[in-house]
């Protein structure tokens, strides 16, 4: 369903397992970063309504996920720590265009944002499976649910917005892009690390 191009290497839970704190607070902050970024493409597309309708329970969607793992973090008595950067993210984010229309614009940022959701939805797929710990084993597969939607609705707003271009070529350019990338990561506790 997702397509991705490289998996993520099982013995990545195995680095989780070894931190915790780190990815709990890692994925706090990816959880914030998503809801923020279902806003900027509201604030940036608003003429469309169905969108803004759809993205608004999803930018809600994540705040609660950010909540939920925020409470995980308190009850095993860890801090939520600083904002971490999602180098991850930033490499991803250079496949999108510069100085095309708005239309173009918006398409990239939604193929941008469901590549990313597909990616976490991967990785929570594979530390619901292989975690030792039965609670996060537990929420992580909810939340690759809930991921998976996020996936879809990104990706099916760039296909009904997309007049004009090409978007499935896009996509795949994208895939193709974001397997280069993922070559470098799965490395350190990081949900995209």
């Amino acid at each position: 369903m997702l397509n991705l191009k490289l998996a993520t290497d099982p013995r990545w839970v195995n680095i989780v397992e070894s931190n915790i704190e780190e990815i709990l607070t890692d994925h706090a902050w990816c959880e914030q970063k998503a809801a923020t970024n279902a806003i900027t493409i509201i604030t940036l597309n608003s003429e469309h309504t169905d969108l803004v309708t759809d993205l608004l329970k999803l930018a809600q969607e994540e705040l609660e996920h950010f909540e939920m793992v925020h409470e995980i973090i308190k009850q095993r008595g860890y801090k939520l720590g600083r904002e971490r950067k999602d180098h991850y993210v930033n490499q991803l984010f250079q496949f999108t265009r510069n100085g095309g229309n708005r239309q173009q614009s918006m398409v990239d940022r939604l193929l941008f944002s469901a590549m990313i959701e597909a990616r976490s939805c991967e990785r929570f797929k594979l530390l619901s499976e292989r975690i030792k710990d039965p609670e996060l084993s537990k929420f992580y597969k909810e939340l690759m649910i809930s991921e998976a939607g996020h996936y879809t609705t990104f990706l099916g707003f760039a296909r009904k917005y997309g007049e004009g271009i090409d978007v499935e070529k896009r996509w795949k350019d994208l895939i193709e892009f974001e397997g280069e990338i993922i070559k470098n990561y799965g490395t350190s506790e990081r949900i995209h690390g």
